[in-house]
Order: C-alpha cells, then structure tokens, then sequence
C-alpha cells in the first residue's frame, strides 16, 4: 500500500491526534467508526454531532447499542457528511460487535429480523439468547464488515473479544471470523489498545478505530483512514488491509465524563442492568470453574 504509508509517512496504526486537514489534503477519506448518540447511552444529538464532523471534514459510523434510530433519521442523499451505515451490538455472552453495513436498507433488513426480536426491555443490554458465535452465524452472508469493538474490554470485563479469547471462552476460529479488530479505541487505556494491536495479526484480521464517542467533542479523536470514494470502497479497503488507523485515547476527565454519562442513561433501567450483568457473571464463573476443571483433568 505504497500511497498510503507514503501519505502518512509511517506504519498503518499510529497514536496520535488525527490531522485531519493533512488526510484530506493527501486525497484520502476518514472515517470515526465507533459514535453513540442519544439514542442509546450518550446525551449527543445527531444534529451536532452531523454539525462537528462536518466541521472538522470527519465521515462516520453511527454505531448506537443493537439500534438504528438514529441512522434511520439521516436522510444520507442530502447530506454533507460521509456516513457509514452500522450498529454496535452486544452479544449475551459479553463482547461488543461492530457492524458496518454497504447499505441503510440491508441493516434496516437485518435489525428488523434478528436484532429487533433479541432486545432486552433496555434495548441497549447484551440480546437475548445470542452470544458471539450465534450472531456471527446470523452476520454469516450478509454483505457487512464485522471488527470486534474495544477488544480487550472495558475494566477487566468480558465486552471485547480478544479477552474472551485469552480466557479461554471464545475459541480461536470463532475470532476468525470477524473481518477485523479495532486496534485503537478511543475509550480504552493506552495498554488495552496496545494488546489489541498486538492481537489482530495473529488472527489474520484488518483493523477499524473509532473513538467510541459519547460526546459531542469525541468526534474524530480516533479516525480509521482510507484511499475511498464511497462507502464500497471504504469498507472494501479494510477487508483488503488497505486502510490505516489513527487517532489516541480520550484523558481520564473525559473517559470519566463518558463513565458518568453511560450510568445515568443506564439509571432508568437498573433492575435489567443488574438482571443481565447478574446473568454474565454467572456465566464467566461457570466457564471459569469449567477451564480449571479441564486443565487438572490434563494434569492428571
């Protein structure tokens, strides 16, 4: 990918604040692939967050928990703001799974027959009934990209992929399948990040970053980066590893206000929070006691 490392002059995955002046300038397209909205766990109206990326020349992929709604309110054809059609979904087993879709009307297809009959009375929590490897046989022939969202987890939990793995709960073909990890992840801790950079080669995978946004200001903090006119190509780019990563972690103030802004949305429906949270954790220990069980059976 000569143009492309010749454009930003070093490796594919970089921390630092996108220019985002420089990628423009260099004839290429970025894109902040992990955005939440007020229509899950963030106080960020579309309009402004619309108004911020077209500000700062930043395309962008809604990616609201296991909804559309928001994406359903932009009427793509007339506006200025590159938008990729997705949706980050939370698998019952723990992981978060992003979503890209080429189309508005094959997401729409897919939210209504499989995610819409799996959503918890807070529509946000981990789906019913389907944990990683059953949404990945659902994704199975639709034309998406999938990349396992902040892959080692948030504070030691089970919300990323490739922690999973290193427990032993998701097995090494199963990561196979997704077309990506996103190796730098705005709400993440410099060390998470770095695993996951680590991690996405041995799997064969691409990369995405997002700065998984739940403020307005978040925009474009973390931008995945590609030689694109559209979104055809820009989701094609990744799947070829094609595309760069750029972009650093938020300070702790804001990955704090993040924190606070998530809980209190997440208030007004403590009762299914401490249901399904209550559920996930019974289901780690269970694995867990199942791991050990397993290996003093190869001891002995």
């Amino acid at each position: 990918m000569p143009e492309m490392s010749a454009a930003f002059d070093g490796p594919r995955m970089r921390f630092e604040v996108p220019d985002w002046g420089r990628i423009a300038d260099a004839g290429l397209r970025c894109a902040d692939m992990h955005v939440h909205t007020d229509c899950s766990d963030s106080y960020s109206g579309i309009k402004r967050l619309l108004k911020i990326a077209r500000s700062r020349n930043v395309g962008m992929a809604v990616t609201d928990h296991n909804l559309i709604t928001s994406l359903e309110a932009i009427d793509i054809g007339n506006e200025d703001v590159f938008i990729i059609p997705g949706m980050e979904v939370s698998a019952s087993d723990g992981p978060h799974i992003l979503t890209y879709f080429y189309e508005m009307a094959e997401l729409r297809e897919f939210w209504r027959e499989e995610i819409r009959p799996r959503l918890q009375p807070c529509p946000w929590l981990a789906l019913k009934g389907c944990p990683t490897e059953r949404l990945l046989d659902l994704l199975e022939g639709r034309n998406c990209v999938v990349s396992g969202a902040h892959p080692m987890g948030y504070l030691g939990s089970n919300k990323g992929v490739e922690i999973c793995n290193r427990k032993g709960y998701i097995a090494d073909d199963v990561v196979r399948r997704l077309d990506a990890y996103e190796v730098i992840c705005g709400g993440m801790t410099r060390q998470g990040n770095v695993e996951a950079v680590r991690s996405f080669g041995r799997h064969g995978l691409g990369i995405t970053g997002g700065s998984d946004g739940h403020i307005a200001e978040d925009v474009g903090s973390v931008v995945t980066v590609s030689k694109a006119d559209d979104v055809e190509g820009f989701l094609n780019s990744i799947l070829k590893g094609e595309n760069a990563v750029r972009g650093t972690e938020k300070d702790f103030p804001r990955r704090a206000l993040t924190g606070l802004t998530s809980f209190y949305n997440f208030l007004d429906y403590t009762p299914a929070v401490i249901m399904v949270q209550s559920r996930q954790m019974a289901m780690t220990i269970r694995r867990g006691a199942k791991k050990r069980a397993d290996k003093g059976g190869r001891v002995s």
